[in-house]
């Protein structure tokens, strides 16, 4: 399966919404869900995580990558201070980064999705940046603008944010969601 098309149909891409704070809520199953859409008038949410950042960039900006992070801002649609936190919490701006699950570069591509977006060399900066930010944006489209959803998905895998229909239970992912959070709405101020 092609994960993404040619540029005709990625240009077609809708604009990213604005984003604000993380809600959550607790179903009658017990199931935790995360939203930054509040849809429903008969759920009680609780504010996750606010939009006004408790950290200052000072001490963690990368510019080095900026000038690939906005052409792949630009390709893919997706917010350019987006894609740097994403970049910050997967490698820390480190374009030989591997994991110990096998992902690699700066945006810890996964093995398997390296072959499926056709990526020659996933260190090379340029190219790692493009394919994780089109593989993401498929993510995020997948999950119907819910960004945490397509986060949990980028960290965890889709399979199993849709198995949960919510940010998956696990430390790690969790984790995940709310750093590449933090350092989203930081890069904005």
């Amino acid at each position: 399966m092609m994960l993404y098309g040619s540029l005709v149909l990625i240009w077609q891409i809708k604009p990213f919404p604005a984003i604000a704070d993380i809600y959550s809520y607790i179903d009658s199953a017990g199931v935790i869900h995360f939203t930054n859409v509040p849809t429903s008038s008969t759920v009680d949410y609780h504010v996750y995580l606010k939009e006004t950042p408790t950290k200052s960039t000072a001490g963690f900006s990368n510019n080095r990558y900026d000038h690939l992070i906005r052409q792949a801002s630009h390709v893919s649609g997706l917010p350019f201070y987006l894609l740097k936190a994403i970049i910050k919490a997967e490698s820390d701006f480190n374009p030989r980064a591997v994991s110990r699950a096998g992902a690699m570069g700066l945006m810890q591509i996964m093995p398997e999705n390296v072959e499926e977006l056709q990526v020659k060399d996933p260190f090379d900066p340029r190219e790692n940046i493009m394919a994780g930010s089109i593989f993401f944006k498929t993510l995020f489209q997948r999950f119907n603008g819910q960004l945490p959803l397509a986060l949990a998905a980028y960290n965890a895998g889709p399979g199993i944010v849709d198995r949960y229909q919510s940010i998956p239970p696990f430390r790690e992912t969790e984790d995940y969601v709310k750093k590449v959070m933090e350092y989203y709405y930081a890069f904005r101020q």
